[in-house]
């Protein structure tokens, strides 16, 4: 009986990891491929398919680490929406271009680590495309740049600490596991890339998909009790953010049905583990007089640990800019308590509701964050002037370039720890002391 049973969840996770029935979703929503008939090699004529699997990864520890060199070289090209509704050699017949809804389009932004700007491809549903696009931009680095801060500095700084701190746990877990397991992106064809810009990344599990569920999932758990809505509000919100996210990694072709599903059950069960210590890792972070040390320990060995499972790839300076933001802001939970910074509300006053929309909150709160990201840019600017100038004397690089230094990975991974601990400190402490000097808090 059990062996049937293994037999058959094999055979089930096969069939789901199956590039297939991406493809077929694709063609449903009304993405449209323009493949050549044959994938062929430049100069060999043998065919390439792209097949899921192993892929060997660039071996260099100095091999370029996606901040656009390689692009550079690439012969530029606008990617997005064209708005060409003529036929190509290559392409589908004209009677599949004749519909006035059907737009090409190209990949939004180049492969990070290869420069690759995509194949081109066809839109016969625009609806679904800006719906699935905004969806996994909610599991893109720029929405968690605007999101932590808004929420620390104008709903609720001790969700947004706790929330910083399962992400940056659960990013580092799931980076840390597709460096482990090492599957390729769904094949393409029969797959559209129809996003190329973590192409080059093992893909199993969805870190997006993980993500895109940790933050709605833990954001309910954590606001459901001390803010007044209904249980049924905050779970339906949370499910349709999952569930978008999710479903936008297969739109894209990035993922597998078995990888989501994956991404999606292994952030259940990190949250399962997390969430009921959440609350004492907090006072540990503001309590005890050797969490400054807890902390930097922690954070940098696991990095340490994350960095040494692979050869180089894109995931590693997203895993570090991840640890680095959460250390700063677990040392800024320390010094906000230690000074008597904290933001929290007392006891007393929950569970908390929504202030009526006025013209004056919704301007002081747009004040403040304009005010605190401006804040943000200037010290990562700042940071970045003198970190990698510093951390390529160190190595005994050139400094005249940094976009060349940068492909360094001795260079670009404690660069993006130092200066997004930096930046992760000045989020919690910094601008809020800033803005009570001001008088905006």
């Amino acid at each position: 009986m059990a062996t049937d049973f293994v037999k058959t969840f094999v055979r089930v996770c096969k069939n789901l990891q199956d590039p297939c029935h991406v493809a077929r979703f694709q063609q449903l929503c009304g993405v449209q491929g323009t493949f050549p008939d044959k994938a062929t090699k430049p100069d060999s004529g043998r065919s390439e398919p792209d097949y899921p699997g192993l892929r060997k990864r660039v071996q260099s520890s100095d091999a370029s680490v996606g901040n656009g060199a390689a692009g550079d070289a690439t012969s530029a090209q606008v990617n997005g929406m064209q708005g060409d509704n003529t036929s190509r050699p290559d392409g589908p017949s004209e009677a599949a271009n004749a519909d006035p809804d059907t737009t090409r389009a190209k990949p939004l932004r180049r492969n990070s680590l290869t420069g690759d700007v995509g194949q081109e491809f066809l839109i016969h549903n625009k609806l679904l495309f800006y719906l699935f696009t905004f969806g996994t931009e909610l599991g893109n680095e720029m929405f968690f740049i605007i999101f932590f801060p808004y929420l620390f500095w104008n709903i609720d700084a001790l969700v947004s600490r706790r929330l910083i701190v399962v992400w940056a746990w659960n990013l580092f877990v799931g980076q840390s596991t597709k460096d482990m397991i090492r599957w390729s992106r769904p094949a393409s064809p029969p797959v559209v890339k129809v996003e190329v810009f973590y192409n080059s990344e093992y893909s199993m599990p969805s870190t997006h998909a993980m993500t895109g569920t940790a933050i709605p999932f833990c954001l309910f758990m954590l606001t459901y009790g001390r803010w007044e809505y209904s249980f049924l509000f905050g779970l339906s919100v949370a499910l349709s953010w999952s569930i978008l996210v999710c479903v936008s990694r297969v739109y894209m072709g990035m993922h597998s049905i078995l990888e989501v599903i994956t991404g999606f059950l292994y952030t259940l069960l990190i949250l399962a583990f997390f969430y009921p210590i959440l609350d004492k890792i907090d006072n540990f972070y503001m309590m005890d007089r050797f969490a400054p040390l807890v902390i930097i320990m922690s954070h940098v060995s696991l990095g340490l640990v994350a960095f040494s499972l692979d050869s180089w790839s894109t995931s590693r300076g997203d895993t570090a800019q991840a640890l680095g933001t959460g250390a700063g802001a677990a040392l800024a939970t320390h010094a906000n308590y230690q000074l008597g910074l904290l933001l929290d509300p007392p006891l007393s006053s929950l569970p908390l509701t929504l202030p009526s929309l006025s013209v004056s909150m919704v301007a002081l709160s747009l004040l403040r964050f304009f005010i605190g990201v401006a804040v943000i840019l200037v010290t990562r600017m700042v940071m970045k002037a003198v970190t990698i100038p510093f951390l390529c004397r160190l190595f005994g690089l050139p400094t005249d370039d940094v976009r060349q230094a940068r492909q360094h990975m001795k260079v670009e991974l404690p660069y993006r720890y130092i200066v997004y601990s930096v930046v992760g400190f000045s989020c919690v402490s910094v601008v809020p002391l800033i803005f009570k000097i001001l008088n905006l808090a």
